[in-house]
């Protein structure tokens, strides 16, 4: 029997902080980098504008403005491209921060060349070897990693992580962010047994390097409690996420979105072992939490209506439900855009809610949307495909259309045993 699938976004929080690295720390290093090569000085007011430019980025895209922040990019990037030589740094942070952007609204092919051309720019100033060009190539493999092309995600995870080895030791946080990154691709793949060790070993290092209590040391805690829910190890993995919220909330306060993030995994947790009393309460403050620290049209909001309205689904009180996935899917599309992927989730759960209540004329054109957005996003044999395929095909067979069931089952097949 075909399992009905939810699309839930609990992702393991490594790319939330992955990406407050990048976005943040990026203009910190970027002056070790002037120091060491030697440019053209630009007019301090040009400097002072690209500057500007940037603060503002990170600003919009910290509020969750990604469409305004993707404008703002853009001008940074002509002014860092007028202003600095076409291989400085400065040009290489704006294609960065441009390209993290569009990865993040979905515009994969638009942010390849601008990741590629970022970490041509840091090997040339600063060499193969310098801890910059470690940080571009772990973002291109994120970009390759949420596309699905793992072939080519991990020797740059692996080449990423021996510059840092090389240049920081092997006990230096960021080594642990390689370490945590390469077993996220593991993980994605379902190479349980390889990436575990992995995780364990940067939760190590955190611990050594930053203390018990420190705030990348419950991203550590988090993470190896998701690989455990995954393989059903309920045992090992609420008291990882326990301490991970107790560390967040000590370190960070009870209104933090960090802590609103873990809230929503312990709340996953009880959901799936069928605790709804235990997971609502959780859901709801984790609600509540990115209300307030995020105003109410936030992506991470969508993803917290799109959990409990799944509560909801899975008790069977649908008509609680539909609000709730309904505005999930307004706030993606609007922040998003339309062909987002996380946009084919709300589609594709709402259909799976109209196809249990038996209404299949509104539940089919969502599954196709979502299906269709999907493919143009991440590629025909992605394995986020097979969630929508099967889904639809069980549809096919409630409505008797014995060739679509057949063709849709046998191409999930396929990409199952292609990512075995």
């Amino acid at each position: 029997m075909i399992s009905h699938k939810h699309d839930m976004l609990c992702e393991i929080a490594v790319s939330k902080e992955r990406i407050d690295r990048i976005m943040k720390i990026l203009a910190k290093i970027i002056l070790m980098a002037i120091l060491s090569v030697s440019f053209l000085m630009p007019s301090y007011a040009q400097d002072r504008l690209w500057s500007e430019l940037n603060s503002k980025v990170v600003t919009l895209y910290q509020q969750g403005r990604y469409k305004v922040a993707i404008k703002a990019a853009e001008e940074a990037l002509r002014v860092a491209e007028k202003t600095y030589d076409p291989n400085h740094p400065n040009v290489a942070t704006s294609l960065n921060n441009l390209a993290l952007l569009y990865k993040i609204q979905g515009k994969y092919t638009e942010a390849e060349p601008l990741y590629m051309r970022a970490l041509a720019i840091w090997e040339k100033a600063l060499g193969p070897d310098h801890p910059n060009v470690a940080q571009s190539l772990n973002n291109l493999a994120e970009l390759y990693r949420t596309q699905g092309k793992y072939t080519e995600v991990e020797p740059l995870y692996k080449r990423a992580l021996a510059i840092w080895e090389k240049a920081l030791g092997p006990d230096h946080p960021n080594v642990a962010t390689s370490l945590n990154n390469l077993a996220l691709l593991y993980y994605n793949q379902g190479k349980y047994t390889e990436a575990e060790p992995l995780y364990k070993r940067a939760l190590a290092i955190r611990e050594k390097a930053l203390g018990p209590d420190h705030p990348d040391v419950a991203q550590s805690l988090n993470n190896l409690a998701g690989l455990y829910d995954n393989q059903g190890k309920y045992t090992e993995t609420e008291p990882s996420y326990k301490r991970a919220l107790a560390i967040w909330e000590k370190a960070l306060g009870p209104d933090h979105p960090d802590v609103a993030q873990s809230l929503n995994n312990l709340a996953r947790l009880y959901d799936n072992q069928g605790k709804y009393t235990e997971a609502e309460p959780l859901y709801k403050r984790a609600l509540a939490i990115w209300e307030k620290a995020l105003g109410p049209d936030h992506p991470d909001v969508a993803q917290s209506l799109n959990n409990l309205a799944g509560l909801y689904y899975n008790q069977g009180k649908y008509t609680e439900a539909e609000p709730l996935y309904k505005r999930a899917l307004a706030i993606w599309e609007k922040a998003l855009g339309p062909d987002h992927p996380n946009v084919a989730t709300s589609l594709n759960n709402l259909a799976l809610l109209y196809k249990t209540q038996g209404k299949y004329t509104e539940a089919e054109p969502l599954y196709k949307r979502a299906l269709a957005i999907r493919e143009k996003a991440l590629g025909s044999d992605h394995p986020n495909l097979t969630t929508v395929l099967e889904n639809l095909s069980d549809l096919y067979k409630k409505i008797n259309k014995p060739d679509e069931v057949k063709r849709l089952e046998e191409r999930a097949k396929r990409i199952r045993s292609k990512y075995k």
